[in-house]
């Protein structure tokens, strides 16, 4: 099963990047770079989210529906002559259930992570969001899951890279303080000052290749 980071270094991978680049005026290793950490924090978001039945019913609704994978099919005619803005508005739309008023506090992480001002952050992962929910759907549509056990398993292979042991972890300690949000823990997950010791910090520095 393809994973974010199979997205990347494919075609598709190439044609997103460029995107969002030119789109944004940042160059295109720092954009790469970035994706590879704020993909998986979305797919993180979502897979804390599906633990609900009502999250699981609303991702499963907009998967069916709206994002099943038809946008990775034309990326580079996304970004022909620039974004339009229900595209944007779309991601938005997105990046509001996944982090709610915790989007600053996940835009300032990256940032300090990548070296990216927030403003450029906000921008590229609202424009990304759509193709993570594309990508998504379409693994979903080809294993034909239609419950919250499956979605939950296929949010982890999405992840990539992992033993189900460490995907275990990074589902447990996604609210690593125990307060309820895990958007708190993960400013400090990628900035690298895991309240945790080990375990999810060193996960996620893993998985960004940091």
């Amino acid at each position: 099963m393809s994973g974010i980071q199979d997205l990347l270094s494919s075609s598709i991978g190439s044609d997103l990047i460029r995107g969002l680049a030119n789109e944004t005026g940042q160059a295109e290793d720092k954009t790469a770079e970035l994706l590879a950490m704020a993909m998986p924090t979305m797919l993180g978001a979502m897979k804390k989210n599906v633990r609900s039945p009502e999250g699981a019913e609303g991702l499963m609704n907009a998967l069916s529906t709206r994002h099943t994978g038809d946008i990775l099919e034309n990326l580079s005619g996304i970004f022909e002559g620039g974004v339009d803005e229900s595209f944007k508005n779309e991601g938005a739309s997105i990046l509001g259930h996944l982090f709610g008023s915790r989007q600053p506090t996940v835009e300032n992480a990256l940032s300090q992570r990548s070296g990216m001002n927030p403003a450029a952050i906000s921008q590229i992962i609202q424009m990304a969001a759509p193709i993570v929910m594309g990508l998504i759907g379409k693994q979903r549509a080809q294993s034909k899951i239609s419950d919250a056990g499956g979605l939950d398993s296929l949010l982890g292979s999405l992840l990539g890279g992992h033993s189900q042991s460490d995907l275990g972890a990074l589902s447990s300690l996604l609210d690593a303080d125990g307060d309820g949000s895990f958007l708190d823990d993960v400013g400090d997950m990628i900035s690298g000052n895991s309240k945790s010791s080990g375990g999810l910090g060193g996960l996620l520095g893993g998985l960004f290749g940091k």
